[in-house]
């Protein structure tokens, strides 16, 4: 298979409507369109003919968040909120699941890292598998099989005491999200292209949307595992999983059988292509030295933060912090982004700011400054690497549908994550090893903000999609 050519103008991945189809009502059973009549046709509005966020003559048009999701269809607003419910249910569990495994089942810390591996080996490294299943079967199949599983894992690992008990609830809690998660993320970036082929504004806006209601849930999960810690870690895992209970039930009521436009394909053969397709893995490489960039967050960062204060307390604000910047600050910026800047561009800007929020560390390091003076470099890292995902996070998601293949987004959707998994497992490895070779001190940091500017050779060219303002 050779590398996919750009759609036509008028057309887009997965069999988006042309311009002289009428929209299929939302959550219609069938997946044709009829012509529409053109003759009856009103005039466009002349707002309406109007680029997103430039002036008119009323004055300028600011599409807030609640004016957004006013005007996405309800297919779409089901899956944003799944998002937030899936992260309510993960982060809920997931951020006390060290302490347990160590303290209350009696781990050596060796081993719980394993076991920490192991999860986010199995979700991260087998998305690719996920998103091929919801090509082959659709979304819903996936989705609810993946939320059944959630919710054993949950429950199992709630009642787990042996090593090898806990290992299997993990890996069953990893290899649910590679079920739900790619096929959710998939089918979302997919109704994007078709509301901004359908003239509701940029695909950015709605992948923005469906960053803050991840993050809006990774800020309320640990937040109520916390409170129900002070029970019983048993209690919180059941608590997880009645989150899970909810989405099952709530999908298996809401989400469509058939998905107008979206069609079944076979999985066997797609994959070839996918490794064929150079400006795909390129994007994949970028995207990958973003993730390695935020998973610093988990370990550069601790590590300062505990020279700067003696203790890692203030990670939780800064973590805070970078939650509460998505939650307010995401669609303002993807909003002054997608007015300015192509894909391409915003990929670019966002890794650029990644890479000075290193910088910043790497130029404070030597000072040694101690207390609350020596966690300014940690909170400016934090402040411009959330800037940066902000740019970088939707335009990435954006970009897939223009390089996947017809009726495979979901396939390159979880290869992406998987693809970029293994670039932070590797990577990962390295900067460990830096920070045990007795070198300087910023010099791990000062190597981190090398490696996004140079990511940036890896963005493919001409990534303003066809149809795309």
């Amino acid at each position: 298979m050779t590398e996919p050519q750009r759609q036509p103008s008028g057309t887009v991945p997965d069999r988006v409507a042309a311009a002289d189809e009428t929209p299929v009502p939302e959550f219609a059973d069938s997946s044709r369109r009829r012509p529409a009549d053109t003759s009856q046709r009103r005039p466009a509005e002349p707002w309406r003919r109007l680029r997103p966020g430039k002036p008119s003559r009323g004055g300028p048009e600011k599409p807030s968040r609640l004016r957004t999701w006013a005007r996405l269809n309800p297919l779409l607003r089901l899956l944003i909120l799944t998002q937030l419910a899936f992260n309510v249910g993960f982060f809920a569990v997931l951020p006390f699941l060290a302490e347990h495994l160590g303290t209350a089942i009696g781990m050596a810390g060796w081993m719980v890292g394993f076991v920490l591996g192991l999860r986010t080996f199995s979700q991260q490294g087998l998305f690719v598998v996920g998103g091929a299943l919801a090509d082959r079967y659709g979304v819903r199949p996936v989705v609810l099989v993946g939320c059944a599983l959630r919710i054993a894992g949950f429950v199992w690992l709630g009642y787990a005491e042996a090593a090898w008990s806990v290992i299997g609830a993990v890996l069953l809690i990893g290899f649910a999200a590679a079920l739900f998660s790619p096929a959710v993320e998939s089918e979302v970036a997919r109704q994007a292209v078709v509301w901004e082929e359908s003239g509701g504004g940029s695909r950015t806006r709605v992948l923005a949307l469906f960053t803050v209601a991840g993050q809006a849930g990774a800020f309320v999960g640990p937040l109520i595992g916390a409170l129900l810690l002070a029970v019983d870690y048993r209690v919180v895992c059941l608590a997880g999983a009645g989150v899970f209970v909810l989405v099952l039930a709530g999908h298996a009521r809401l989400l469509p059988q058939h998905i107008p436009g979206r069609e079944r394909v076979e999985v066997r053969g797609g994959l070839g292509g996918l490794l064929r397709n150079r400006r795909f893995l390129a994007l994949c490489g970028a995207y990958g030295a973003y993730l390695l960039a935020y998973n610093q967050l988990y370990l550069l960062l601790p590590d300062e933060v505990e020279r700067a204060t003696g203790s890692q307390a203030a990670l939780a604000w800064l973590f805070g912090l970078s939650s509460l910047l998505v939650v307010t600050a995401q669609l303002p910026v993807t909003r002054w982004a997608g007015d300015r800047l192509d894909l391409r561009r915003s990929m670019a800007a966002g890794l650029l700011l990644i890479a000075a929020g290193f910088g910043v560390v790497a130029l404070f390091r030597p000072a040694g400054w101690t207390g609350t003076a020596g966690l300014l470099p940690a909170a400016g890292f934090v402040m411009l690497l959330t800037l940066g995902q902000m740019l970088v996070a939707p335009a990435a998601r954006a970009w897939v549908p223009d390089l996947a293949v017809e009726g495979r987004l979901g396939l390159y959707t979880g290869a992406m994550s998987s693809v970029s998994g293994l670039i932070v497992l590797l990577g990962s490895a390295g900067t460990g090893s830096l920070m045990d070779t007795g070198l300087p001190p910023a010099v791990p940091w000062a190597v981190l903000a090398a490696i996004p500017i140079a990511s940036i050779l890896l963005l493919p060219r001409r990534s303003r999609a066809a149809g795309q303002r």
